[in-house]
């Protein structure tokens, strides 16, 4: 397949779980904020799990729930809000629309005429907007149930399941990280009522809070970033991500060494690296410092990724307009 709708399908599915995540994630922050006092603290370390503070400092003077909802929801010039995360989905899709069915197609322009609709009718001003992000879930949800079941596994699908799995790993990654860092007010309050709310939450912002519920039972600091991190069987660990685009790759190359190229070779560096860990080792060594190496790692394999597959387009691209100006 051409490089250029490779590179479009991969992008398409990165921006829907990134949109699917912010509304999570504002979901429920906002729970939260309905349980705790209110305090402009609540709301930031929303904004520091996406990486755009200094845009946000930038232009807001106040950390509060309506202007992180706007910004990290409707903002047209925020590019990882959710209206600019769909808007750009939408986009590649159009770009691509041949290698979809008239289900997906339809499925992601409803999605943008929906949050559209928050824009026009400024929903991060109403009182309780949860309705909307529990819409953008939904909505989005939907959408990865037409595409598993409208979609050939063909390197198409493979394409898009790897943008969708790298971008859902880095984001699990960057949730536990504000909490460990960020959310805790104070050594003192480890164990205590207000310490359990924010690891529930932190579950609940990945969908996760069921499932490790079933396995652990007790909410445990250790126990939670060992499920989020290093669980072989739940589908938002790191690790199963990993796991997952890995075995996605291989049906790309035809091959499972890992040998075989640099994008194959990037992510079975990371796979390895999580496999022969475990949780005490990451926390002796510092659970921060790791996850921020792992993010480190998901950026060079989407690099890997480009450099692989995506960039042989743009030099071809690049090499007929050289020679058209000779």
């Amino acid at each position: 397949m051409l490089s250029r709708v490779a590179d479009a399908i991969y992008w398409m599915n990165r921006y829907i779980e990134r949109a699917e995540n912010y509304a999570r994630f504002l979901d429920v922050n906002f729970n939260l904020s309905l349980e705790l006092k209110k305090t402009e603290e609540q709301w930031m370390p929303l904004v520091i799990t996406t990486g755009d503070v200094a845009d946000f400092k930038e232009r807001f003077e106040k950390s509060d729930k309506s202007s992180i909802i706007y910004f990290m929801g409707l903002d047209p010039l925020n590019a990882n809000s959710i209206y600019n995360s769909i808007s750009k989905a939408r986009e590649n899709a159009r770009s691509v629309r041949p290698e979809l069915t008239i289900e997906v197609w339809q499925q992601i322009n409803a999605l943008y005429y929906d949050v559209k609709r928050g824009l026009d009718d400024r929903v991060w001003e109403n009182k309780d907007p949860r309705f909307f992000f529990q819409s953008i879930k939904k909505s989005i949800q939907l959408l990865y149930g037409i595409l598993d079941s409208t979609i050939s596994r063909s390197d198409a699908w493979h394409f898009g399941k790897i943008g969708q799995l790298l971008e859902r790993a880095d984001k699990t990654s960057r949730v536990i990280d504000v909490k460990y860092h960020i959310l805790l007010p104070s050594l003192g309050a480890v164990g205590t009522s207000i310490d359990l709310i924010q690891w529930s939450a932190l579950l609940k912002s990945v969908s996760a809070y069921d499932m490790y519920r079933k396995k652990y039972g007790k909410l445990d600091p250790m126990h939670i970033s060992e499920f989020l991190i290093l669980d072989k069987a739940f589908p938002r660990s790191i690790l199963k991500c990993i796991t997952s685009a890995e075995q996605c790759m291989n049906n790309i190359s035809g091959v499972s060494q890992t040998t075989t190229n640099l994008a194959q070779r990037e992510l079975g560096k990371l796979k390895a690296n999580l496999e022969y860990t475990d949780i005490k080792e990451i926390v002796k060594t510092g659970l921060h410092e790791n996850l921020e190496d792992i993010q480190t790692k998901l950026n060079d394999v989407s690099n890997a990724i480009f450099e692989t597959f995506f960039a042989i387009d743009k030099l071809f691209s690049l090499k007929q307009t050289q020679n058209q100006n000779q």
